[in-house]
Formats: C-alpha cells, structure tokens, sequence
C-alpha cells in the first residue's frame, strides 16, 4: 500500500483506521483509544506515525497488538541500469583490426 492509499484509511465516516510505523501497516479500527482515527487529539490514522511516536515509550508493546495489514510500498519506479560497457561484438572487431594491424606491420 502506498503513503496515498493509506491516506484513505483514516478513520472517519465508518472507514477503517490504519496507521504505518516502521514501515509495517496496522489495523487500529477496533481500539478505543482510536475514536473516529483520532488518538488523544494528537495523532491522526491514515498516516505514517513513524517519526510522531518515536518519542513514545509504548510504541513496539503497543502497536504489536494490532494486526498487521501490509507495508508501505514505494511508488517510485526502479531505474533500470543503463548498459555499460562495450558490447561484445565491438571488442571482438577491434581485436581483429589489432590483429590486422600486427599481421601488416610484421610482414
């Protein structure tokens, strides 16, 4: 799932409540402490809290409880490896120009 998805599962209007921490997606729609998305009016579902609960003391006991409904995937494409190198049709032909080349020099 990515950030945008994620973004969808804030809690309010009878949606589900996901949070990311760590990379890890939870479920938190069930807790109490959760109502309509909103932890203590501090923290919002819908988003990485990652870096928001860094600070807290209960965070791994805590968010191990809910269940775990996938992991924030990265949007970016993977670059493909530009080709490098020669190809080995050219390193073949330049061999045999050097070879020419000697052939020709030692006659």
């Amino acid at each position: 799932m990515t950030i945008e998805e994620l973004a969808k599962f804030d809690g309010g209007g009878g949606r589900a409540a996901y949070i990311a921490v760590n990379g890890v997606i939870y479920d938190i729609s069930d807790s109490q402490l959760w109502p309509v998305g909103r932890h203590e009016g501090g923290h919002q579902a819908g988003r990485d809290l990652t870096e928001e609960l860094k600070s807290a003391p209960h965070l791994r006991n805590i968010v191990n409880r809910f269940p775990v409904v996938g992991k924030i995937e990265d949007k970016k494409p993977k670059k493909e490896k530009p080709e490098t190198g020669i190809p080995l049709l050219s390193i073949i032909i330049m061999a045999f120009v050097v070879l020419l080349m000697i052939a020709t020099y030692m006659l």
